[in-house]
């Protein structure tokens, strides 16, 4: 169950990889804009908003990768810097889709490789 849970968290980390570049760097481009429904001018003038809310998802990716770095050395603080970015990283997908029901495909993307990473890594690790 383990190494089902850390490749799901690698994949979450990547997915939250690829949202930052497109909320922090491609923002207003058209690829971004259709992803997220938004116009030019919306996307222009929310363009302060997203840019940090990408690194959000930058950040989060960056603890999930150093605990999967640190898992095989040190297994506890590795296992908490995974399981805290998954864990924040589902809780995002559902916040997102409780507040906008519009927007559950996203909520989905964001959430189902974090949901089964915190299922099979807490699974794994409590029969250890």
């Amino acid at each position: 169950m383990i190494p089902a849970g850390l490749v799901l968290a690698a994949v979450a980390a990547l997915v939250h990889c690829f949202i930052f570049y497109l909320e922090s760097i491609a923002w207003t481009s058209p690829r971004s804009r259709a992803t997220f429904g938004t116009t030019a001018e919306t996307a222009e003038i929310t363009r302060p908003l997203a840019f940090n809310q990408g690194f959000y998802n930058l950040f989060l990716a960056i603890a999930v990768f150093l605990g999967l770095a640190l898992f095989g050395p040190q297994r506890a603080v590795g296992a908490t810097l995974i399981l805290v970015g998954v864990g924040s990283m589902l809780a995002a997908a559902l916040v997102l889709a409780l507040s906008d029901r519009t927007k559950l495909r996203a909520a989905a993307i964001q959430g189902f490789a974090p949901l089964l990473a915190v299922v099979f890594l807490g699974i794994g690790l409590a029969a250890q």
